[in-house]
C-alpha cells in the first residue's frame, strides 16, 4: 500500500515537472483541473482537462 502511494506521488511529480517544462504554468493548471475533477467526482471536468492536456502536449 505504501509503495503504491510513493509510486503515485513520484509519477505525479514527474508528470507535473514535464508539463511545466513544456507548457509552463498552463500545463500545471490543466493538471490541477484533472486532479480537482477526479477528487470532486466530476469526471466530465477531468476528461475535458485531460483532452486539453494531451492536445497541448502534442503541440508543444
Amino acid at each position: 500500500m505504501l509503495l503504491i502511494q510513493v509510486l503515485r506521488g513520484l509519477g505525479e511529480l514527474a508528470l507535473s515537472r514535464q508539463a511545466q517544462a513544456q507548457l509552463g504554468s498552463v500545463g500545471v493548471l490543466v493538471l490541477l483541473l484533472i486532479g480537482i475533477g477526479i477528487r470532486a467526482r466530476r469526471y466530465d471536468l477531468a476528461a475535458w482537462a485531460a483532452v486539453v492536456f494531451v492536445a497541448l502536449m502534442t503541440q508543444a
